[in-house]
């Protein structure tokens, strides 16, 4: 069976009952195989949503079409990201909280995460971006028994962070 190069997501239909498509864009940004692209199709250029997977890892290439629609091609990086407490992080849920810890003074960005996932519900995701490579906070994730898997930015920018909370068992 071959898998469709092309996953194609239509958030017309989402937006016009009212709901907020975010969560299940990342959903079908998680689920694509090796060499696929999620193809969105918005009413209105997404930037803020192009910003939060470019983020993640993901290059794009926008395209505006008749009647005010655009069209972004997201495809995975490759070597996105590397490896920390976790090889599994491709299984893992979406994020369902995204923290902009940049223009912070240590340490209150390591500060505010541990806050957030300590509040957060057993193996609930976290993404968050930071000016650096946090490496006072890596050793203590593992230790407190989250899982969490970063990388830098390609434009060096800060320093993109997936952390996902330990479980209750």
């Amino acid at each position: 069976m071959q898998m469709n190069r092309i996953v194609t997501l239509d958030v017309r239909p989402l937006l016009a009952s009212g709901q907020e498509p975010f969560a299940a864009v990342m959903q079908a940004a998680e689920a694509l195989g090796p060499g696929q692209t999620l193809r969105l199709i918005a009413p209105f250029r997404p930037v803020p949503l192009m910003s939060v997977l470019r983020n993640c890892g993901f290059t794009l290439a926008e395209t505006a079409l008749d009647g005010a629609l655009w069209q972004v091609d997201f495809q995975p990086a490759p070597g996105t990201l590397t490896a920390g407490s976790s090889l599994d992080a491709a299984d893992w849920p979406a994020p369902t909280r995204l923290l902009d810890l940049t223009g912070m003074e240590p340490p209150e960005p390591m500060r505010r995460l541990l806050a957030e996932v300590e509040a957060a519900p057993p193996e609930e995701v976290i993404f968050a971006l930071l000016d650096r490579e946090p490496l006072s906070l890596l050793p203590q994730l593992k230790a407190q028994g989250h899982q969490w898997v970063g990388n830098h930015a390609a434009d060096a920018s800060g320093y993109r962070l997936l952390v996902r909370r330990a479980g209750s068992g």
